[in-house]
């Protein structure tokens, strides 16, 4: 449902109301980069996991607001193609939170620790899908970080140097939340809510912790997940059937919102071909 917004401001706000999308453009970018650094700080600080992928969503949208009102069409490509990105890794992310949380039935970063020797397939799928959220080259979150950076820069530098720092902090809170969850010593004992110190051992039973007895994926899951994976993957190395399908869209609306010169171009490379509708389809 958070797109859904998105897609508003795409489809009837710049087409309908031109005008005032270039009046309020300044605001909402400033908007979108305070959404990019509070999300990702507020979620560098959570300790439930479940919170932590939703702040995340925050800052994955204002990379979609700020490619939006570049007004170029790189950053249009890449706003739009950063959502169809967040449903992706968004999506498997909660996912995985879920069925951590049937075998745990927890979502306390400090009462799970070390289970990447207990479920160690889990492991991996996640820091593939953490490593897709955070921008990682070769995965679907990179293209759209980079095509709204880049579309931004090109009318505002300012406001696209402030956007990496998102970049950098969610690499921050989702590889330190992956660390507490993955690696180090297990916990010894949950009891009220209460945390003991780490357990010491060889590995084996007690020295385990708590969640000695949990199991890996199952097939259900991996059927659930592995075509997830898949399109994360295909996305960072071929985006080219997603962007070509998105460009013509994208050019008609820019062409609203960004009056053409007496050669017929626009900010941004996009050439106009011929008048078009603002208020039509897209």
């Amino acid at each position: 449902m958070i797109k859904v917004g998105a897609y508003g401001f795409i489809r009837f706000n710049l087409g309908l109301f031109p005008g005032a999308g270039q009046y309020f453009r300044t605001t909402l970018m400033v908007l979108a980069v305070i959404g990019i650094v509070y999300g990702s700080v507020v979620a560098l600080i959570q300790r439930d996991l479940k919170r932590l992928v939703a702040y995340s969503s925050i800052a994955h949208m204002g990379f979609v607001i700020l490619g939006i009102f570049a007004f170029t069409l790189q950053g249009m490509s890449g706003g739009v193609i950063t959502m169809i990105n967040h449903g992706l890794s968004t999506g498997a992310l909660f996912l995985l939170v879920g069925m951590l949380y049937e075998r745990t039935h927890t979502r306390d970063l400090r009462m799970m620790t070390g289970l990447g020797e207990i479920v160690p397939v889990y492991a991996g799928v996640l820091l593939f899908v953490a490593l897709s959220s955070m921008g990682l080259p070769g995965l679907n979150g990179f293209v759209g970080e980079f095509l709204v950076i880049l579309g931004t820069f090109i009318t505002s530098k300012g406001f696209a140097v402030a956007a990496v720092t998102g970049v950098v902090l969610s690499a921050v809170y989702l590889l330190w939340a992956y660390q507490r969850l993955i690696h180090g010593p297990p916990v010894a004992a949950i009891a009220g809510g209460a945390v003991d110190e780490p357990a010491h051992g060889d590995g084996h039973g007690a020295a385990r912790g708590p969640w000695s007895h949990l199991t890996d994926l199952e097939l259900r899951e991996y059927l659930i997940i592995v075509p997830i994976m898949a399109a994360i993957l295909f996305i960072g190395i071929y985006p080219k059937p997603i962007l070509s399908r998105i460009e013509p869209s994208a050019k008609r609306v820019i062409a609203c919102v960004q009056p053409a010169d007496a050669s017929g171009a626009v900010p941004g490379g996009t050439v106009l071909v011929r008048r078009i509708n603002c208020a039509g389809s897209p």
